[in-house]
């Protein structure tokens, strides 16, 4: 049997094809997983009416890094599902805010562990569940709550994503991915969640079946492109932090 070959040249051949309104998950958790290069190769393709699905929409990070908000500004979201529209420090101001307060990009905000287990339910094929996480905050205002065990719960459904760009530490030919530090964080329920799954990897792509099963965090059925970052400047990386000394 001829194995499928998932890796693609270059991030403009690994977003080609993405349609307009589609809903686009994008992994990372701060800096180490977010996909910058396909976020950027997206920007470049152009695909309109988007829902975007993140942690946060990015930009408050200095020099400022390709993110869902640079989407936002060039016409091509709809609307971002989140945990954050807003930056958590008052002296910091996310380039998405202005657009979600002036009402020109619809904004739907979710909290991180719900967004999480929305995404899992999506990918385990569990239409929706209940939690008690915001009951008696304004996210649970209008919505259906049920008392089970003498405790009140809100009712959440799953998430499901047409495609996942995400950024892993490593791949091999056949899909199989690992992550590294906080790209393990939404990255996994990301993929088992969509349809397309299209992946960004730090390290050169190995020979199928070189990752050790006990290290791969998420198996290669569920990957469908693969792309290999080159060194700056054709690629891009997160900005290196230096430790002051102590």
């Amino acid at each position: 049997m001829t194995r499928r070959n998932k890796v693609v040249a270059d991030f403009d051949a690994a977003v080609a094809g993405i349609p307009d309104g589609a809903t686009i998950a994008f992994g990372g958790f701060a800096q180490p997983g977010v996909p910058f290069n396909l976020i950027a190769a997206l920007g470049r393709q152009g695909a309109k009416r988007l829902t975007c699905i993140a942690n946060t929409t990015g930009g408050a990070h200095k020099p400022r890094m390709p993110d869902i908000g640079m989407l936002v500004e060039n016409g091509q979201v709809a609307k971002v599902v989140c945990s954050f529209t807003a930056a958590t420090r008052a002296s910091d101001m996310l380039p998405f805010t202005p657009y979600y307060e002036r009402g020109e990009v619809e904004a739907e905000i979710v909290p991180q562990g719900t967004l999480a287990e929305r995404l899992r339910a999506a990918g385990a094929g569990i239409p929706a569940f209940y939690t008690p996480t915001a009951v008696g905050t304004e996210l649970a205002e209008g919505r259906e709550t049920r008392v089970i065990n003498g405790r009140e719960v809100l009712l959440e459904y799953a998430l499901p994503v047409d495609v996942a760009l995400l950024r892993a530490h490593q791949a091999d030919e056949a899909g199989n991915l690992r992550f590294r530090r906080s790209q393990r964080n939404f990255a996994p329920l990301m993929a088992m969640a969509a349809k397309t799954v299209i992946v960004e990897v730090e390290e050169p792509i190995l020979p199928a079946g070189a990752i050790d099963p006990d290290d791969v965090h998420t198996p290669g059925i569920l990957v469908q492109r693969l792309v290999a970052i080159p060194p700056p400047p054709h690629g891009i990386w997160p900005v290196r932090r230096e430790v002051p000394a102590r």
